[in-house]
């Protein structure tokens, strides 16, 4: 006769709970803040550095991949258009002269117009490389076509992840 709360027993202890998933054991003494301060800016260097190379989230993926590549192996007219925006800029103040202010507003026209055509240029490159390669993929078009374009624009040295392909090398 057994009280009315009795389980048997299994024939084994209890297991302890795993270890895995706790905070793991860290230094005995406490840091100081010179200390603490250094390990946090050396913990920030290494993430950026570690972002240069391999970007974050928006950057993973085969067809990003070839769309850097792409993008990198070629020259674009966006890596010139902000700094033909400073000069439209700087151009286009009342008081400057008529003549100055016209070629700044057709030096405008003609990178907008640069960038629109380039832009297109690398996209149907894009296309037509991710249908040859990626028959079967799920990533939206518009997406990398966009993606693609912002790359495009910015200035090769500032570009993260940072560009693997040489301008003039082939895809």
């Amino acid at each position: 006769a057994h009280p009315r709360g009795y389980t048997p027993a299994k024939g084994r202890e209890t297991p302890k709970r795993p270890s895995t998933g706790r905070r793991p054991a860290g230094a005995t003494k406490p840091l100081t803040k010179e200390e603490a301060r250094e390990r946090r800016r050396q913990a920030r260097a290494e993430a950026a550095a570690e972002f240069r190379r391999e970007g974050g989230p928006r950057d993973r993926g085969p067809e990003r991949l070839l769309a850097r590549n792409v993008v990198d192996s070629r020259r674009t007219v966006g890596t010139w258009f902000f700094g033909g925006a400073l000069i439209v800029l700087i151009g286009s103040n009342a008081a400057m002269p008529p003549v100055v202010r016209l070629v700044s507003n057709i030096l405008w026209g003609a990178l907008a117009l640069g960038v629109v055509v380039d832009s297109v240029l690398i996209s149907r490159k894009i296309r037509k490389l991710v249908r040859e390669r990626f028959p079967n993929t799920g990533q939206r078009m518009g997406s990398l076509y966009l993606y693609a374009i912002m790359r495009s624009i910015t200035f090769r040295r500032m570009r993260a992840p940072a560009p693997r392909v040489n301008i003039g090398d082939s895809v």
